[in-house]
């Protein structure tokens, strides 16, 4: 019955994350495509995924000014643009082209991705009921699905940019779903924001949202290109990297409320990010295709409950009306690593190879234990 209930409340957000997941795990998927076309290095790949993180920022600091507009009609038009951005990857055929694109598709990513966490905020407040984990799971299996769908799509010869117009149209339709009355929550006003911060715990917090958003959007980025490049798979094939990701991280996100109960947030991150940081050390060891699938499955149930358990801990540390204000900076902290994952990892990959470009995601997954031990640390 509660699940009933999480499902009924979240059914315009869960079509919100849903659908950006589905996008980007298409995109993410064709990321070998991509590269070919545009005649590109892994270095200067790694590079043009910077502008995603600028139209991501931009639409990060607009995002108050956007939903103030728009209302109630955030998700929809937001996830309405995120569609007309598949429908012009055809375009994509130059350094100049694909970098277009990816400005366009961090701004609408970002964008719908804000509005719809925000109403899902609302709704937590409004219902008392936890709506996170069920949202996040639907992106990450709307990502899987698309991933697999890329996949087969390009194993059959089908054109990269027919694959994401077909997927960006799938998006426009999902907008319609996405529209809902507005949270009866009021936002928060300057009068409430208090007027300091206790950093201590909002660093903490957002240096361990940063590692496991550099390992997600850095596995999701690169794995196609891990498989198909060092274990000569065929085309298509690599886009079992990105799937197996998003469906694990699905799993993850649907049964992390139950082991939470049990273990507690706290030991839930650590063990996560020792799961986590033992499969990126997999994905670059590994021998075969099949065990790089198997180590980034271990990525994917590691770093799926990293974030929503770390906001949980933030929000237990601060008071009431600190809460909004804290878990915003520590998202500013951790959502950059969200852009720096894949360049990283394509600097990595131009000098040295992608199996050191995930060695160095082990170490950063291993570097929320010590972040995590100083956010415990502090009363």
């Amino acid at each position: 019955m509660a699940l009933q209930r999480v499902i009924r409340e979240s059914r315009a957000t869960g079509f919100g994350l849903g659908a950006l997941g589905f996008f980007w795990g298409g995109f993410a998927a064709l990321m070998p495509d991509w590269q070919a076309r545009a005649g590109v290095s892994d270095a200067v790949l790694g590079t043009l995924l910077v502008l995603s993180a600028v139209g991501g920022m931009s639409a990060m600091a607009a995002g108050p000014w956007v939903q103030r507009r728009l209302g109630a009609r955030s998700m929809p038009v937001l996830a309405a643009q995120l569609g007309c951005v598949g429908l012009v990857a055809w375009i994509i055929g130059s350094p100049l082209e694909l970098g277009l694109v990816l400005v366009w598709l961090g701004w609408s990513m970002a964008g719908l991705d804000i509005a719809s966490n925000v109403e899902i905020s609302h709704r937590e407040a409004e219902t008392g009921l936890p709506l996170m984990n069920w949202n996040h799971a639907l992106f990450s299996f709307g990502f899987a699905l698309a991933a697999g769908l890329a996949g087969l799509a390009r194993r059959f010869g089908a054109e990269p940019g027919a694959i994401m117009a077909v997927i960006g149209i799938a998006v426009m339709i999902a907008a319609f779903a996405t529209r809902e009355r507005a949270a009866s929550v009021r936002p928060i006003t300057d009068k409430t924001i208090p007027l300091s911060l206790p950093w201590r715990v909002v660093v903490p917090a957002g240096a361990i949202l940063f590692f496991a958003f550099v390992a997600e959007n850095g596995t999701e980025s690169w794995s196609a290109l891990h498989l198909e490049r060092n274990f000569h798979a065929a085309t298509g094939t690599g886009a079992f990297g990105p799937m197996m990701l998003g469906l694990t991280m699905g799993l993850g996100r649907v049964s992390g409320q139950v082991v939470a109960a049990r273990l507690g947030e706290a030991r839930l991150v650590a063990l996560s990010a020792v799961i986590a940081a033992l499969g990126a050390g997999v994905t670059a060891l590994a021998p075969v295709q099949g065990i790089a699938v198997a180590g980034i499955a271990l990525i994917g149930i590691g770093a799926a409950v990293v974030v929503p358990s770390a906001n949980s801990l933030l929000g237990q540390k601060v008071a009431r009306d600190m809460r909004v204000l804290a878990l915003s900076r520590a998202w500013l902290i951790g959502f950059a690593g969200f852009f720096i994952g894949p360049v990283v990892m394509g600097l990595i990959a131009q000098g040295v190879g992608l199996r050191w470009a995930f060695a160095a995601i082990a170490l950063m997954l291993a570097a929320i234990l010590p972040a995590l031990a100083r956010l415990m640390r502090t009363p």
